[in-house]
């Protein structure tokens, strides 16, 4: 099983796109610097202690350019969370469409959800810490946006159980409750891990999200 996610995938969301003009690569620069102010800023203090002015001289600008970029606090909160699911979503994608083994796509599927969460856990806690109750439930406090997100990486992971049903790997149930299933099953573990992710490095190691849902919990 893959032990963590290729850099080269890491670096293929990253990536910056070629061929823009120099004005253009400069305002995704410095987007992209206003948004790691903004971060850095709601995840030391809290995102209603944190104004525009705030994060315009953390991050050396004139609050003009912060508004050049983002309408409000509001607007610029909700970029910093829609870029990161959709360069989550496009990882996660492009790991299922690259495994063509239903079987290894499915535990890709599950390490590099586990890697992207530690990767990105300053924006996962500053979600969750804003959408109170949204721990209990993973579609509450999502916007349309990142519903459609989330809905669109369910009917993908939904394919290669259906997949993995057609070439006899899985057992012959609804391919989309089998990827809500396991869609569950994962994001218990990762919030579980949030609060203090230095205990789950240091236990065994073993994909007991992995193991459960593949071979259940019934004694054979």
């Amino acid at each position: 099983m893959e032990t963590q996610v290729d850099n080269l995938l890491f670096a293929e969301v990253n990536r910056e796109p070629e061929n823009l003009p120099r004005r253009e690569r400069q305002n995704l620069r410095q987007r992209g610097e206003i948004l790691q102010t903004a971060l850095k800023l709601f995840s030391e203090k809290r995102y209603h202690d944190v104004s525009m002015h705030d994060i315009a001289r953390e991050a050396d600008f004139g609050v003009g350019t912060l508004y050049k970029f983002f309408t409000s606090k509001e607007d610029l909160y909700k970029a910093l969370i829609v870029d990161t699911a959709e360069k989550w979503h496009h990882a996660v994608a492009q790991a299922l469409e690259q495994e063509k083994d239903p079987l290894r796509a499915i535990k890709k599927y599950v390490t590099i959800h586990r890697e992207l969460f530690f990767a990105n856990l300053p924006v996962v806690r500053l979600y969750f810490a804003e959408n109170k109750g949204a721990y209990f439930n993973i579609k509450a406090g999502f916007d349309r946006d990142l519903l459609k997100l989330h809905d669109e990486h369910i009917k993908r992971l939904a394919s290669v159980f259906e997949r993995g049903i057609k070439e006899n790997v899985f057992r012959a149930l609804d391919p989309h409750h089998m990827a809500l299933a396991l869609d569950g099953i994962i994001n218990a573990f990762l919030f579980w891990m949030m609060e203090d992710p230095g205990r789950f490095r240091k236990r065994d190691k073993r994909p007991d999200a992995t193991e459960i849902f593949l071979k259940g919990v019934l004694r054979k």
